[in-house]
């Protein structure tokens, strides 16, 4: 596995950087290859707290979206941990008063109750993680639910112009 070193002294494993690449480049064409985009992806600090790896399990596809998950931003806010730190690519989907958007989101999840190790050790490899991710026009941190809710938001991606997120009204 190739690794890439940051500042802080942690590393970001080469699958972080090909999934972003793969989900701000969506070269998918036919209906099975965008069943199989990744909609969100959380990423997590390896056991020895070395490197950013992909949290196992933790991702949504587009083609779950509608069948086994109805609301995606909602799913997505419910796999974050609630005494961890976490890194998450969200690929956002908006409408303006002219027109629809979709958008790639950076959020740094530390949360109140995580341990303040975790906290100093993800806000310091975060603006490492985020010169891999080239081209992220929406950064997030969040420190609790309160912070992910649709309003928020829609309030990080343009305020006032934004009249949906993920299909619902803001």
């Amino acid at each position: 596995m190739q690794l890439f070193t940051i500042a802080s002294g942690v590393q970001v494993a080469d699958e972080v950087c090909r999934i972003f690449y793969d989900m701000k480049v969506r070269k998918c064409s036919t209906p099975e290859e965008i069943k199989k985009r990744k909609k969100a992806v959380i990423f997590c600090l390896s056991a020895d707290k070395k490197c950013i790896v992909v949290e196992e399990g933790k991702e949504i596809l587009v083609g779950d979206v509608g069948v086994t998950i109805t609301d995606p931003f909602k799913h997505f806010v419910g796999m974050l941990p609630e005494k961890d730190c976490r890194y998450a690519l969200y690929d956002a989907s908006f409408e303006t008063k002219e027109s629809r958007k979709e958008e790639l989101m950076f959020f740094l999840w530390a949360p109140e109750l995580a341990p303040l190790k975790s906290k100093m050790i993800y806000a310091s490899s975060k603006d490492a993680i985020k010169k891999k991710f080239q081209g992220i026009k929406h950064e997030y941190q969040a420190n609790g639910p309160e912070d992910l809710n649709r309003t928020c938001i829609a309030e990080k991606l343009g305020g006032s112009l934004i009249v949906a997120f993920e299909g619902s009204p803001v």
